[in-house]
This record gives structure tokens, sequence and C-alpha cells, in this order.
């Protein structure tokens, strides 16, 4: 009886270990992706944030001194810091705003949506440097044509991108200005929100306002959740857009002979992945940039867990 129970666990462990074995094969894929692209970075990053290394020689270890570096005796830290927050607050709420209202929009109108989601959709398509130069000759203080229209109406022009107090909403409107990929995926969501739920709204004598409070919003919140996450994502990860609107306004574009610190005007465009960069390949301080990129990556994960816990509070319940 009992070698009949041994051979009886034998069998089941050996079980266990082939549907194991099963399991990680077909997970291997993610498992190598995960390895190599992610857990093997964010170690590394952990490790030289702790070291002294420029890349050419071996690091030595410093222990806590990079961290003191870029808390206290780093400039450009907290300044950068500011922006990303501002980014992240400011612009993914105007973008998710904009997209949704388009969306709405786009949704209600009866003849011509096609041409007019297309028009809205083709900012999007423009390449980051591309849209951005735009952006910038447009809004020229000197000799752009926004400034223009502005003072035909007799309205003050800002100085935009060399404007300590106008380059990030610039930066802001050229954000809103692509928010055609929010469209589409607000568009698909308010299309499959139930017509049967409107219908009964409408007969209980539900107002418009009241309509998208109560059957919209708690419809398409996953969605919205969704597009504030990855936003603030994008957002933590800006780097094209203001650096290369930085570059033009001053009038460095990095040719043979010229420097440029980036932040221009007066670091109100420097945002944190500009200053991993800058110290890391500018400095080659990897052991200041490892700090700066921890500190960008706790963000971004402390800004989706608040969001996952406060969902329900922040864009309504969709149960």
């Amino acid at each position: 009886m009992s070698d009949t129970l041994a051979r009886r666990q034998a069998a089941l462990r050996s079980k266990r270990v082939r549907n194991a074995l099963r399991t990680a094969a077909f997970m291997s894929p993610w498992l190598i992706g995960f390895s190599v692209f992610f857990a093997y970075p964010l170690v590394s990053t952990v490790y030289f944030s702790f070291m002294k290394y420029d890349g050419l020689n071996p690091p030595t270890w410093r222990g806590l001194e990079n961290w003191d570096y870029v808390f206290s005796d780093l400039p450009k830290f907290w300044p950068a810091m500011q922006n990303t927050l501002w980014l992240a607050v400011v612009m993914v709420t105007c973008r998710v705003a904009f997209g949704l209202g388009i969306g709405l929009l786009v949704t209600r109108i009866k003849t011509g949506a096609g041409v007019f989601r297309t028009l809205f959709y083709l900012p999007y398509l423009a390449p980051p440097v591309a849209a951005t130069l735009a952006f910038v000759f447009l809004l020229n203080p000197g000799t752009g044509p926004v400034n223009s229209l502005l003072e035909a109406v007799g309205i003050p022009a800002p100085s935009w991108f060399n404007d300590t107090a106008w380059a990030k909403p610039a930066l802001t409107v050229l954000a809103v200005w692509g928010v055609g990929d929010l469209m589409v995926i607000f568009m698909a969501a308010l299309l499959d929100v139930p017509k049967e739920q409107y219908e009964a709204a409408e007969l209980d004598g539900a107002s418009p306002w009241q309509r998208f409070r109560y059957v919209t919003l708690p419809n398409i919140s996953p969605i919205i959740l969704f597009a504030v996450v990855t936003g603030i994502i994008g957002a933590m990860q800006y780097y094209t857009q203001p650096i290369v609107a930085a570059k033009v306004a001053s009038g460095v574009m990095g040719g043979s002979g010229q420097t440029f610190e980036p932040g221009y005007p007066d670091d109100s465009t420097l945002t944190l992945p500009q200053l991993v960069y800058d110290l890391g390949f500018g400095r080659f301080d990897y052991g200041a940039a490892s700090v700066v990129a921890l500190v960008l990556f706790a963000l971004s994960m402390a800004f989706t867990a608040l969001l996952m816990r406060r969902r329900g509070g922040l864009i309504g319940s969709g149960d």
C-alpha cells in the first residue's frame, strides 16, 4: 500500500514538473524580454547609482554621494522635477479633456464625420521633430503668423518658446494639437456605450450633462484611466519636443563649435529625461544620471499606483 502511494506521489510530482516546464516554455519569450529589457537595466541603474562611473574607467564605490549630489548640489534637478510634474499634470489633463471633447463632437456629427475624424487625426501622424519645428516657427515672436494675428486683433502677443512663462504652455498647445490618438480611442469607447442607457436616462428627464455624468463617464472610465496612465508615463519620458523647441528658439542647432544647455529659456523646458541624457552622455557622470533615472522611475510608479487606487473617486465607477 505504501509503495502504491509513493508511486502516485512520484507521478504527481512528475506531472507538476512537466506542467511547470511547459508553462515556462510558453512564457519564455516574455521572461527573456522582461529580464533583458527591464530587470537587468533596472538592477544596473541601481548599481551605478552608488558608483563613480564615466563609461571609460572601471566603476568605483561612492555610496550615497551621487544621491546627495543630485538632491543637494545639482542646480538643474529641482527645476527639471518641477517642469516634469507640471507637464504630467497640466499637459496630460489638457490632452485627455480635448481628446474626449473631440471624440464626443465627432461621434455626434451626422454629416462629414469621416472628414473631421481625418482632419483631427492627421496632426498625430506628423513626426515629433517636424511638428515641433513647425510650431516654433508658427509661434515665433517676431515673424510668426500666430503673433501677427493676435496683434492684428489687439491681443498682446507672448514670446512663447522664448519666454519662461509661456514655454511650457506652448509645449502643451503642441501636445493638444496632436491629440488624434486619444480621439480615436475615446471614439471607440463612446460608440460602445449602450444606447438603451441613454434612452432610459432621457425618459427619466436627465439633462445632457446628467447623461454624460451618469451614463457616459461610468462606461468609459476604464478608457479614461488608460489614457491618463499612459499619458503620465509619456510625460515622464518627454524629451524630443522640449529639446528641439529649445534649440530652435535659442538659435542653437548643435552645429560645429556650438554648445547647448538644455532647458532654454532659463531651464523652463528642462525635463528629467533631458537631465538624464545630459548627465550621462554630456558630462559622462553615469552615477548621477542613474540617480535621476531612478527618481523618474519612482515618480512614474507613484503616479500609476495613485491613479489605480483612486480610479473610482477620480473618474467614477464603471460598475
